[in-house]
């Protein structure tokens, strides 16, 4: 992908709320000298981020055959250059269509349908983490944890499809166990994990070559999005999501590793009070919580605009300021119709 002319044309499928990710790349847009025309589309014009767009269109949900086309359309119609997915429902859509929207000349920031499919089915995940060497919880389906003669509790239920912690709980004996395995569609049941919760963001450039790593602590989340957070420069978190993602292969665009940062406390993953970490998820898109990092120094929007336009920006994968902290706040939004 190379970039020309003034104006750079990016589209945020499912926009929702994601006004700040739209903010800081116009403001990477305005570095560069260029004019950014952002485009959104979601499914209602009650969306926060769609009013803050140049142009905004309402469209079919996700799971809508047409869907796919739809936006396609649009993409044609607009001459979009970037394609920047901001949730997990439509990524399949777009890791399948990259080809054909690079011969329309749009990028997506978007991996490979095999990554895709391995990060948002959490079977794959676990089995993906498992064979490459990662620390991560004991998980399996309901049925055979059901039959276990011996139960460590708690456990941690979710469906192995589900996205921004919907259907998750905790379930702490053999009669909660039993009712919520049936209510929670696709239930997967995992070993809890206790301590310190982390997102770790990951640049990848269009090369694949990993550029930058953000470890940050999240503090307290809402609705399965961070609310309060703080940049955790922890080298051992750096070093093992960078080989997580050149193993896996994911990119281009930013990722978003979940995992946790606990001690151990039996011998199975080793003598106990060893540091660990231990990874439960992947998800191949910018992360709600990516301001703080941005905010920290690691300026992906302007980066990865830059790897579009041909430059080759100097970027350190930990140049950036550690221990910066994040308190999220709701904002308004007007607008008439």
């Amino acid at each position: 992908m190379a970039l020309s002319g003034k104006k750079i044309v990016i589209l945020f499928p499912c926009i929702g709320r994601r006004v700040s990710l739209l903010r800081l790349f116009r403001q990477a847009c305005r570095r560069l000298g260029r004019e950014a025309v952002i485009i959104g589309t979601d499914t209602t014009e009650n969306s926060a981020a769609l009013q803050c767009c140049d142009r905004k269109y309402i469209v079919r949900p996700v799971h809508h055959r047409g869907y796919g086309r739809e936006v396609t359309e649009i993409i044609r119609k607009e001459k979009v250059d970037l394609l920047v997915p901001t949730v997990d429902l439509d990524l399949p859509i777009w890791a399948r269509r990259r080809g054909k929207l690079a011969q329309m000349g749009c990028t997506a920031l978007i991996s490979s349908p095999r990554v895709v499919r391995i990060c948002q089915d959490k079977r794959k995940t676990f089995t993906f983490l498992k064979e490459h060497g990662f620390e991560t919880p004991d998980t399996t389906i309901a049925a055979p944890a059901l039959k276990r003669k011996r139960h460590h509790f708690p456990y941690f239920l979710k469906p192995w499809d589900g996205h921004a912690s919907r259907g998750s709980m905790i379930v702490r004996n053999l009669e909660e166990l039993k009712f919520y395995t049936k209510r929670i569609p696709n239930c997967l049941v995992q070993e809890f994990i206790d301590g310190q919760e982390h997102t770790v963001d990951v640049l990848v450039d269009f090369d694949g070559a990993v550029r930058c790593v953000v470890p940050r602590l999240r503090i307290e989340t809402r609705g399965g999005e961070v609310n309060k957070g703080k940049t955790v420069k922890h080298e051992g978190m750096i070093e093992q999501s960078k080989r997580l993602i050149e193993s896996l292969g994911a990119g281009p665009g930013v990722i978003t590793i979940q995992c946790f940062l606990t001690k151990s406390k039996t011998t199975d993953r080793g003598p106990a009070g060893t540091e660990q970490i231990i990874f439960i998820e992947i998800n191949p898109r910018f992360g709600g919580g990516i301001p703080l990092s941005i905010k920290a120094g690691a300026n992906f929007p302007l980066w990865i605009l830059r790897l579009s336009l041909g430059q080759k920006p100097r970027i350190r994968r930990t140049g950036w300021r550690d221990d910066l902290t994040m308190l999220r706040y709701d904002e308004a939004v007007w607008f008439e119709k």
